[in-house]
């Protein structure tokens, strides 16, 4: 491994705040119960109460709308199946996108065998959802729709609000996982005006395993988690005090994230500039569209992702491809393939997405690294022959 690795893989998980590091031991004392009613449980209650309520104000809700679960997964499983138990015989129709995240799309193929009518929104090669198709599928049986707010592979946003209030106004109540947006833009749920949303503290510089599940007042709700009253009988199990009180601290220290995010879409606009005047054959994936100030989606013709992941991996660089690959059986990414892309194109994608720790300097220099990586891998498959397939 090189000596100052740089990483550029913000999407898949963040650095832990210096903030949050410097506290752990401090949280990590306060160890006491919060549903207990000894002295013992002061401090993590006070925890849990402070923490709500800066979310809330960093959200723009009221701290009563706020649910701490295990992370995005979580909180995305939590409205949908809980949903769908509550009320999916009363309007059994339900929609999401092409491109959402596992824990969506897995979880709406397991509702459609438990009966539900699924409908798969499509979304274009530039990254744009199909609102027309959206606005022909919404009807008085259509029981909630699932859309994100940003998508993790290509960065493109989605139009939440107008989402939602076509939603709204067929009676149908409307689910945002956020996980990719937390940190990166600023968020209003309340001028989102959508029904639920989920967050995780990972992608924002904080401890994994927590994450925040926003539920509007008065919204139907069912929980996953049975068990005891914790956060307010709607998710059983206690707390996880540190990682709530590591994600309170991160979002108290935060920069101001208009700010930050533009520093950000500066750094990337000037990479992927860079990128196309100097590497041949070379595209960004939805780079038309709006999408997150970090996110950049790259096509390198001739060149495997995996392969180049790995030689960039070995120079001290890490970054992500668009394809989950198995060892001896490479697929192509979902998200990549519902885009439009070819299963080739697809196999030849690269994600960079940058983050707080990454400057001008370390762009230039993986620029070079870049160049001098891809020429190297076409010429051995020119020399070899060897297409990946």
């Amino acid at each position: 491994m090189a000596e100052n690795p740089v990483y550029l893989d913000h999407n898949a998980t963040t650095p832990v705040s210096a903030g949050v590091l410097s506290r752990l031991s401090e949280w990590a004392a306060a160890w006491g119960n919060p549903s207990s009613i000894h002295a013992r449980s002061r401090d993590p209650k006070r925890v849990l109460r402070e923490t709500r309520q800066v979310l809330a104000d960093f959200l723009g809700c009221s701290p009563l709308e706020l649910v701490f679960t295990s992370g995005g997964s979580e909180s995305n499983n939590t409205v949908l199946k809980g949903l769908w138990a509550k009320l999916g015989r009363e309007r059994p129709h339900i929609m999401c996108s092409a491109v959402e995240h596992p824990s969506v799309l897995r979880t709406m193929q397991w509702l459609g065998e438990q009966g539900a009518e699924v409908d798969i929104i499509p979304v274009s090669r530039d990254g744009r959802i199909d609102l027309e198709f959206y606005r022909a599928k919404l009807g008085a049986r259509t029981l909630f729709v699932s859309v994100m707010a940003a998508n993790n592979e290509t960065g493109t946003l989605f139009p939440v609000r107008e989402m939602a209030g076509m939603a709204h106004a067929k009676g149908a109540l409307f689910h945002c996982d956020a996980v990719q947006m937390f940190g990166k833009l600023p968020v209003d749920l309340a001028a989102w005006n959508v029904d639920y949303a989920s967050f995780s503290a990972h992608k924002f510089y904080s401890l994994k395993g927590t994450g925040v599940l926003y539920v509007k007042r008065n919204s139907p709700y069912e929980p996953l988690i049975h068990g005891g009253g914790q956060e307010r009988h709607r998710r059983g199990g206690t707390e996880n005090t540190l990682g709530i009180a590591a994600l309170g601290q991160v979002v108290s220290e935060a920069p101001a994230v208009a700010a930050e995010g533009s520093r950000i879409a500066a750094l990337r606009d000037h990479f992927e500039a860079r990128v196309l005047a100097e590497i041949p054959a070379s595209s960004v994936t939805a780079a038309l569209s709006p999408r997150l100030p970090n996110t950049s989606s790259l096509v390198l013709d001739g060149v495997d992702g995996e392969t180049l992941l790995m030689s960039l991996d070995l120079q001290g660089y890490a970054v992500s491809t668009g394809a989950a690959c198995s060892s001896g059986n490479p697929e192509p990414s979902p998200v990549l393939l519902a885009l439009g892309l070819s299963r080739q194109e697809a196999q030849n994608s690269l994600r960079v997405s940058f983050g707080r720790g990454n400057d001008l300097a370390q762009v230039d220099a993986f620029v070079e690294i870049l160049k001098f990586t891809v020429q190297r891998l076409r010429q051995l498959q020119n020399n070899t022959g060897v297409r990946h397939a």
